[in-house]
């Protein structure tokens, strides 16, 4: 069953909804419990992913790689619905938010050289010419978002690959939650008629009914925000060792 739900209404039961019920549960930890920094880090990370998605968001959209259910959203800004910017910030939101419930002790002994640090460019750069190799056709937008997600993950990894994976399993229960949500309901709203991909730039591979393309994008862009969280701490605490 369809609900034939606008873009705002969207966002206001999928994505509003939850960052309230998380700001609430955060506001009520004891504060000295809460990582400030994550907050802090949260604010800026959302600035930088709406920053860094824009231009790729709307020259997808001038492409044709998805559109828009008639009457579902309320106005555009250069290509893009109004809301699909909003949707940027609050995914940010959401999966800052549910990091900072996850937060743990720093464990600021780990150590990553120059060699590490080419070696995570060396890795993200690859994620990159991948996408770069796939931007035609059917796995245009397979291309498309590996290619946006290389540069990000090169720079994530060349500050702190080994401390991402000296705390791998906290970081991947942190990533699977929201990315798995974030996906449920972008299936939802494809079924719902909110937006469709278009199947002249996708490979028409699906898993439950959701494009591979979209579980790639949410979780490339909950790993960003995650591992950006993540490092932020740590990173701070070696710095303060330095002085």
């Amino acid at each position: 069953m369809t609900l034939a739900l606008s873009y705002v209404g969207f966002l206001s039961i999928f994505v509003v909804l939850p960052v309230l019920g998380l700001s609430g549960y955060v506001a009520s930890r004891p504060w000295s419990a809460v990582d400030r920094r994550l907050l802090a880090g949260t604010a800026l990370i959302a600035g930088v992913a709406l920053a860094y998605t824009t231009p790729w968001d709307n020259a997808l959209l001038a492409r044709g790689v998805w559109t828009y259910g008639e009457n579902r959203v309320a106005a555009r800004l250069w290509h893009a619905p109004v809301e699909e910017y909003l949707f940027v910030l609050g995914q940010t939101a959401l999966v800052g938010l549910w990091t900072v419930t996850r937060a743990v002790t720093v464990r600021p002994a780990i150590r990553q050289d120059r060699r590490d640090a080419l070696l995570g460019v060396a890795a993200g750069v690859a994620v990159g010419v991948a996408g770069l190799a796939l931007l035609s056709g059917r796995t245009f937008y397979l291309g498309a978002i590996l290619a946006w997600a290389g540069p990000v993950l090169a720079l994530q990894w060349a500050v702190g690959w080994r401390y991402l994976w000296a705390v791998r399993r906290r970081l991947a229960v942190t990533v699977v939650v929201p990315a798995t949500y974030l996906a449920a309901v972008d299936a939802f709203a494809i079924a719902d008629g909110i937006w469709t991909i278009s199947r002249a730039t996708a490979t028409g591979v699906a898993i439950a009914g959701l494009p591979i393309e979209e579980a790639l994008f949410f979780l490339a862009t909950t790993l960003f925000v995650v591992q950006g969280l993540v490092l932020l701490p740590w990173v701070l605490d070696r710095w303060g060792d330095r002085l």
